[in-house]
């Protein structure tokens, strides 16, 4: 946000109708970025702390897409779970309710000896203290050198075929990238187009994709209209000030800026058309929240959380959305009531004019002349404040409370990942089962596909335990990071708010100073 908090408030921009919500998004995965868990040791699995239930007799339709593409994931995340001397092919041999938690196995040694039974009896939450500081100096770490900045719209084409291209500047002083700045002017439907990119890729890794600005049918068809009109170039502001907080957002992770897609997004002069986009309204991404927690409810598995920080995070996110929620009308309604109170203003103001022209009283005539005068600036200074409250602190908690949806997607995707691993464990029991059953009716002519399928099924087994531990690993460094910038950004809003009130009323104490003589000359 740093390229946008120096700037004025915009005037206030005219009231628009939210459009259509977006389509659902494809799953998918991405092999950016080192994989945490590429090692000779056991893989940091703090996240663990779940507890396995009895599982249903029949598996529940894979969540993250077909079971062929396990091998693929594997060799991607550069784990290979054929490997022999994976500690965790035996421990996933038997499940067990009072298997130990992953982040126990943190302070394993490297060595290759075996492990003593005491090293495993420490639980998740004597863990999680390390872990947070451990996280805490990662975030230390992230420190990124990127201004972007979203500028000069300009509208391209005429009639309903006709769109806005906005130019985006970027400064950096990171290598990877091929200059220090560069510009490049992209359309509405090109930020759409990069944000369904990152869901497809990054969402399954637990990562939170800040969502795009929303879409407005009656905003953009006034603009396809009539660019000149007043409320037109309201909404166009509105809507280049959220298209680059959108980026902000994005170059300011650290996983996010690193993805192909984004340097692509700001580098590259002209990009395919993107297609088969919508934006999302508000109702639209709820009801995509929405639907992705009851899927996670209809488990045939239920998730039996022991891990107490996910539980009392996925609390609090529920909490402070409903809070901002009710602030946001809250402030909505103070956004109204400006508004009205600037028109009421503005006819004082013309009926005080009025009564000066008609009065007698040289004296009286101008002092109500010169207090109609005061009240047309207290009208522009109540638009301004409007706008102040509108554009500082109303569409600041819009977007967080679409980020908290999305965090609670990231909080979905960790219970899907689990509820795969526990299905993988029951269809490997069933397999053996079905070995046992094989054995006990001397068919020697199966057993060999049985075993073939029990070490294919154990692999798999190993994979999901590692994709949970990974995404609860991920899910826990972004909600350590999206509290902090959380708190960075409302603390600077909140100092810019105080400082435009403060010059508001500095403002409006000068005009009743240099209006009170006037007063007092009344004979």
């Amino acid at each position: 946000m740093a390229a946008s908090s120096d700037r004025n408030p915009p005037p206030f921009p005219a009231t628009e109708e939210p459009g259509a919500g977006l389509s659902d998004m494809a799953d998918g995965d991405s092999d950016e970025g080192e994989d945490i868990f590429v090692s000779h040791s056991d893989p940091v699995a703090v996240s663990r702390g779940v507890s396995q239930p009895d599982r249903a007799s029949e598996a529940a339709p894979d969540l993250f897409g077909e079971e062929g593409a396990s091998s693929t994931l594997a060799k991607s995340n550069g784990v290979h779970s054929d490997d022999d001397n994976d500690l965790f092919s035996e421990a996933n041999m038997e499940p067990s309710p009072d298997k130990p938690s992953s982040s126990d196995r943190k302070e394993l040694p490297t060595s290759s000896g075996p492990c003593s039974p005491s090293s495993f009896t420490q639980g998740p939450a004597a863990m999680q203290p390390t872990s947070l500081e451990q996280l805490e100096e990662d975030e230390a770490k992230d420190s990124f050198d990127v201004d972007v900045a979203v500028t000069n719209p300009e509208k391209v084409g005429d009639g309903m075929n006709a769109y806005v291209a906005y130019k985006v500047s970027t400064r950096t002083s990171l290598p990877m990238f091929r200059s220090k700045a560069f510009t490049t002017r992209r359309r509405y439907s090109d930020f759409l187009g990069l944000y369904e990119k990152l869901s497809v890729k990054q969402s399954l890794l637990g990562c939170i994709i800040p969502p795009p600005p929303e879409k407005s049918v009656v905003g953009m068809t006034k603009v396809k209209v009539g660019m000149d009109d007043p409320s037109s170039v309201e909404f166009v502001e509105r809507r280049r000030a959220a298209l680059e907080r959108y980026l902000q957002r994005i170059v300011a992770h650290p996983l996010l800026l690193q993805d192909p897609d984004v340097r692509e997004f700001l580098e590259r002069e002209d990009l395919p058309r993107a297609v088969n986009t919508q934006a999302l309204s508000g109702a639209g991404f709820l009801k995509m929240i929405n639907k992705a927690s009851d899927a996670v409810n209809k488990m045939t598995i239920k998730m039996n959380e022991s891990d107490t920080w996910f539980e009392d995070k996925f609390q609090e996110v529920e909490n402070e959305e409903q809070q901002l929620r009710k602030l946001h009308a809250v402030v909505d309604s103070l956004v109204n009531h400006r508004k009205e109170l600037c028109g009421n203003t503005a006819v004082f103001a013309k009926s005080m004019a009025m009564l000066g022209n008609s009065e007698d009283n040289t004296a009286l005539s101008r002092a109500l002349s010169q207090l109609a005068e005061v009240e047309d600036k207290m009208e522009q200074l109540h638009q301004e404040q409007a706008a102040s409250d509108f554009f500082i602190f109303e569409e600041m908690l819009a977007d967080y409370i679409r980020l908290l949806g999305a965090m609670r997607g990231c909080f979905d995707q960790r219970m899907r990942a689990w509820q795969r691993w526990q299905e993988a464990q029951g269809t490997l029991q069933k397999k053996r089962e079905a070995e046992a059953k094989l054995l006990w009716a001397n068919k020697p002519d199966k057993l060999q596909q049985a075993k073939e399928d029990i070490t294919e099924w154990e692999s798999r087994v190993t994979q999901y335990e590692r994709d949970f531990d990974r995404i609860g690993m991920t899910v826990r460094k972004e909600v350590l990071r999206f509290e902090k910038e959380k708190a960075k950004d409302f603390k600077s809003q909140i100092i810019k708010y105080l400082e435009a009130m403060l010059q508001s009323q500095q403002r409006l104490i000068k005009f009743w100073e240099a209006f009170l003589p006037e007063a007092k000359a009344i004979a």
